[in-house]
């Protein structure tokens, strides 16, 4: 990992605010499932690898869910994808990184982005994040995710905008009707919104990627 991406990680962190009931920050706080090994400062470098790449885009959620960023501290990448050494740049590694009984989290919006990213060539030219990178439940239940409110999504702006601002020629992508409108309202222009993978919506997220991006859907 470059010094440079490392400082950035470190950098965007530090515009992040502390966690306070019901808004998780990974790489200020352990999480209540955190393995032993897997603390803030590990998320930590493993955001610092995953930026460590001149990016063609940017993809960016609304927020961190509880079975993905909040462990593994990179937007729409869970335990399992990490465990199985899917994810570029981040080291592979053969402990876990939650205290779960029942196996490693799996996180289907993680595996429907990081699928289509291989699939166009993306992968090792994308950086993943959110409008704001705190995890959101409701007080009490870190183990659900809950939607932030405005003020909340406001607090992740100077995160964002600094992602932006070390990237400038990378197309940024709002991941989700509620993501573009949260670009919106930074002051951030997107150069492609599409639909969010969960609810139904993989084919028609995989479909406006597959367009705005020049290769022709895989054959079935």
């Amino acid at each position: 990992m470059s010094s440079s991406a490392m400082a950035l990680a470190q950098e965007l962190a530090s515009l992040l605010p502390a966690t306070r009931e019901g808004f998780f920050n990974p790489y200020a706080t352990p999480h209540p499932l955190d393995a032993n090994s897997n603390n803030p400062q590990a998320k930590l470098a493993r955001l610092g690898a995953h930026l460590d790449c001149d990016p063609e885009v940017i993809c960016v959620g609304e927020a961190p869910g509880y079975q993905g960023c909040a462990l593994s501290g990179v937007a729409f990448t869970c335990e399992d994808q990490i465990l199985s050494g899917a994810i570029p740049r981040v080291a592979l590694l053969s402990e876990r990184l939650s205290s779960r009984p029942k196996g490693p989290f799996k996180e289907p919006s993680a595996a429907a982005v990081w699928g289509i990213l291989y699939e166009l060539g993306l992968a090792e030219r994308a950086v993943l994040w959110n409008a704001v990178q705190m995890h959101p439940h409701r007080p009490g239940n870190p183990l659900c995710n809950r939607t932030p409110t405005t003020s909340e999504v406001m607090e992740g702006k100077p995160a964002m905008l600094a992602l932006r601002s070390a990237f400038p020629k990378a197309k940024l992508v709002a991941i989700g009707k509620k993501s573009q409108g949260l670009m919106d309202r930074m002051g951030l222009a997107c150069d492609l919104a599409v639909r969010h993978p969960s609810y139904g919506g993989k084919p028609e997220f995989q479909a406006s990627m597959r367009a705005a991006f020049g290769r022709r859907a895989l054959p079935i």
